[in-house]
């Protein structure tokens, strides 16, 4: 049992560094000269809405200052935009610039074609069907 119980440890960590390696590579293909705090704030702002530097600090597990600073950045790269809270003017809502939205729509299209590439470079045929049928066990993984 002990050499079974070693045996799967061993493939999970052999399967998160494998896993962890091609996001990299996705996420290099992706960055655009982009920071990976900045790319988490446009994220948080594209997939949950618009919010205040403090609730995007809160989700992304930072101090609320460096959130600010990120913030500023982007918002200087034309990426957000900042207006005042309509019922609390001293807090101001950050919401996605139409360039913002195009750069995270352009960053995902970037990863998944570097992955396309990878995969079309790196594996035969044969090699990408066990893949395919590789991806299903991962979702049942990941269902819990």
């Amino acid at each position: 049992m002990a050499d079974a119980q070693r045996e799967l440890r061993e493939t999970a960590a052999e399967l998160q560094l494998a896993v962890r390696m091609v996001v990299r590579q996705m996420r290099v293909a992706a960055s655009g000269g982009l920071s990976l705090s900045q790319v988490a704030a446009l994220k948080q702002l594209a997939h949950h809405g618009p919010a205040t530097a403090a609730e995007l600090a809160r989700a992304e597990g930072i101090r609320p200052q460096s959130m600010i600073a990120t913030v500023n950045a982007l918002r200087a790269a034309g990426y957000v935009e900042r207006t005042a809270d309509p019922t609390d003017g001293r807090r101001q809502i950050i919401a996605l610039t139409e360039s913002g939205r195009d750069t995270v729509r352009a960053r995902g299209e970037a990863g998944y074609e570097r992955l396309a590439e990878l995969l079309a470079e790196r594996l035969t045929e044969p090699e990408r069907a066990t893949l395919r049928e590789a991806i299903g066990l991962l979702k049942r993984l990941a269902e819990g």
